[in-house]
């Protein structure tokens, strides 16, 4: 028996509801494809969960965790690298998104908003892999190229096109 990746979705703000049709599993199937284009593939079942919350929920943990006391679009906390165990995914890390800078980027950008949530749903799990854009160009560079990648197989466009 193979296992699956596991996604665990939890919403603590109703207006995500209408960001997508059947949003759960729309935000598996944006965190799959950010798992699906990495280089090195994080070997076997993985376990990911998503928040879908507000700007006063993710300012707080800006905060507490990053010591920037704001609100961002989202954020990513990787798991403890932990030992494989015998049918059980390992846990990967969380994603954490906020509603109202989603939302307020979605509109100054001219992009649907499923289309921002599908790249931040990307970019949060690419940096639980371990992918960073603030370490220089070219980390930038790879990592775009990723996202651009993974949204693609879930035919959406590149959201860094001019």
């Amino acid at each position: 028996m193979t296992l699956e990746n596991e996604i665990d979705v939890a919403v603590e703000d109703a207006r995500w509801d209408g960001v997508a049709p059947d949003l759960e599993a729309f935000v598996i199937r944006a965190v799959e494809a950010g798992l699906a284009v990495v280089p090195e593939s994080p070997g076997g079942a993985v376990e990911v969960s998503v928040l879908l919350t507000n700007d006063a929920a993710v300012q707080a943990l800006n905060k507490t965790w990053r010591g920037k006391d704001r609100p961002t679009n989202v954020l990513s906390f990787p798991a403890a690298p932990q030992p494989p165990h015998a049918g059980m995914a390992r846990p990967l890390g969380d994603v954490v998104l906020a509603y109202d800078t989603m939302l307020r980027e979605s509109g100054e950008q001219s992009k649907p908003l499923s289309h921002h949530l599908a790249h931040l749903l990307v970019h949060g799990t690419l940096h639980l892999l371990g992918q960073d854009h603030e370490t220089g160009d070219a980390d930038a560079e790879a990592m775009e190229a990723l996202e651009v990648a993974a949204l693609a197989t879930l035919g959406m466009p590149d959201p860094y096109a001019d």
